[in-house]
């Protein structure tokens, strides 16, 4: 009787099994995904480097553009100073020409070497530090040729190392101003130019006594410290410092740049 149950019970099981036809397998669906994957990766991938090289070259032609810009601009503004800086010193020539022709002509012969260094030798994008203050030097004794007794100059310059390399014509606008607002014919005044170099940085530092400018007074552009500025945003973006006031009569400026 017990084997006759046992025996209607495993029978009862075997019917229950299902078919091997339908016993669970891996889905239908995954092994779609899996094919197409398979076939899409490569695909994706071959996309994903082109759009890279696209990328990057896109990004080339826009840095080159930028910089074409850039030094289309820098040049327009070198352009811009060489005749102001010319306009101002043959106004200087002019003022000597009834008082001291003699001093007016060694103003011209000292403006010729500085023209030749402004048209023929600041064309680069650098210049050697050491250059720039022989030109500032030469730019100094040509106007204290038209000075009295009344204005007194003081200049210091390092002797700068010959790697040590600048962007031209930064300082010149600066002594420029100084001679052309810090001169009076019947006051005393004091111009002082300091520059300093420690290790990449440059630091230049001149004061002048304050006297404006009559309204009617055509002497000068006054582009040199708008060009200026203009350059040190476009040469040396977040590296410069530039500072002026007027106090108790006494123009200053303060120009940190770090090279």
């Amino acid at each position: 009787m017990k084997e006759f149950i046992e025996d209607n019970y495993f029978a009862e099981l075997i019917k229950k099994r299902p078919p091997e036809d339908n016993r669970e397998g891996p889905p239908f669906k995954l092994f779609l995904y899996v094919q197409m994957l398979s076939y899409a990766a490569p695909l994706l991938f071959s996309i994903a480097i082109k759009t890279t090289k696209r990328w990057v070259k896109t990004e080339a032609e826009k840095k080159e553009a930028d910089n074409f810009k850039l030094q289309t601009e820098l040049q327009h503004l070198r352009y811009q100073l060489q005749p102001h800086f010319f306009f101002n010193s043959l106004n200087n020539i002019y003022s000597l020409v009834d008082i001291s022709p003699d001093k007016a002509k060694s103003t011209i012969h000292s403006l010729g070497k500085l023209m030749r260094y402004l048209l023929y030798e600041t064309s680069t994008e650098l210049v050697p530090l050491s250059k720039e203050i022989e030109f500032m030097r030469k730019y100094i004794d040509l106007m204290n040729l038209r000075l009295t007794d009344k204005t007194t100059v003081e200049s210091s310059f390092p002797i700068s190392e010959p790697q040590t390399k600048i962007a031209p014509l930064l300082f010149i606008s600066l002594i420029e101003n100084a001679f052309k607002h810090g001169v009076s014919a019947s006051k005393e005044s004091v111009i002082s130019i300091d520059m300093i170099t420690n290790e990449n940085v440059v630091i230049f530092k001149i004061e002048n006594y304050n006297f404006p400018k009559q309204i009617n007074d055509k002497s000068g552009s006054g582009i040199g410290l708008p060009n200026l500025k203009k350059r040190l945003e476009l040469l040396y973006p977040g590296k410069h410092l530039f500072q002026q006031e007027i106090k108790n009569g006494i123009y200053s400026v303060y120009l940190k740049i770090e090279i």
